[in-house]
């Protein structure tokens, strides 16, 4: 299957006529659905395409000038093609089912941050791996996420075939989403395989994205204070 589009971001339209629906309650409500549409993948999925996988590596073997029957060669193509179903197994997720009953009414408005969140994923333009961190945060709006949660978004959002530009926006997208809180920051710091073994070829090259929402993009000194934290 090909890569799944990234939800929608904030609407940046001019204010709704009245009586008109609100471009946020527009993106809101087409985010909920993106939800509900995400998963395009199943273990049944999984079993019945495991085959034409492995067949499929049989052939760029053969491309690539080696013979598929040699013995260090044999399991190959089924060990390559179960390894990409679960680099991908985020296709197989609902961020829905993950949040759903870990989302607490909490009285509390000061920054949450987790920062250092290990993520792997893959590079959609040349199938080999992106990895590094990412640091999320966010102010509360009487309501807070399981602190695992958050990794479990970057978890879900990671383990497809990805840019790094979109997964940013996703993870935040997706928390602005169940917590409608005051504002969320993501930074992603990676290092994509496809500048390292390939291309121009920078082995200490690495790449920063950040999504900022709410206050965390209207006032600087939100966003500083953020940006302080996941450094130190």
């Amino acid at each position: 299957t090909g890569g799944v589009a990234p939800p929608p971001g904030p609407s940046h339209s001019a204010p709704p006529a009245p009586g008109a629906e609100s471009g946020s309650h527009r993106a809101a409500a087409s985010v909920m659905e993106s939800w509900k549409e995400e998963r395009t993948r199943s273990v049944e999925d999984n079993e019945m395409s495991l085959p034409s996988l492995a067949a499929a590596y049989t052939t760029i073997l053969r491309g690539l000038g080696e013979d598929p029957q040699r013995q260090g060669l044999l399991k190959t193509p089924w060990r390559a093609a179960t390894a990409m179903q679960f680099f991908t197994k985020g296709y197989q997720e609902k961020i829905i089912d993950v949040l759903n009953d870990a989302i607490f009414d909490e009285d509390h408005d000061e920054m949450v941050i987790v920062k250092d969140i290990d993520m792997f994923s893959m590079c959609e333009h040349h199938l080999v791996p992106i990895f590094g961190r990412v640091h999320i945060g966010y102010l509360p709006n009487k309501r807070v996420l399981g602190l695992s949660k958050l990794a479990r978004i970057v978890e879900i959002y990671s383990r497809r075939l990805q840019v790094q530009e979109r997964l940013t926006k996703q993870i935040a997208v997706a928390i602005t989403e169940a917590l409608q809180p005051t504002g969320v920051g993501v930074v992603i710091e990676a290092t994509h395989m496809c500048m390292v073994m390939r291309g121009v070829q920078k082995m200490n090259s690495k790449t920063v994205t950040s999504t900022m929402l709410g206050v965390f993009r209207e006032d600087p000194k939100t966003r500083d204070e953020f940006l302080t934290l996941i450094r130190s």
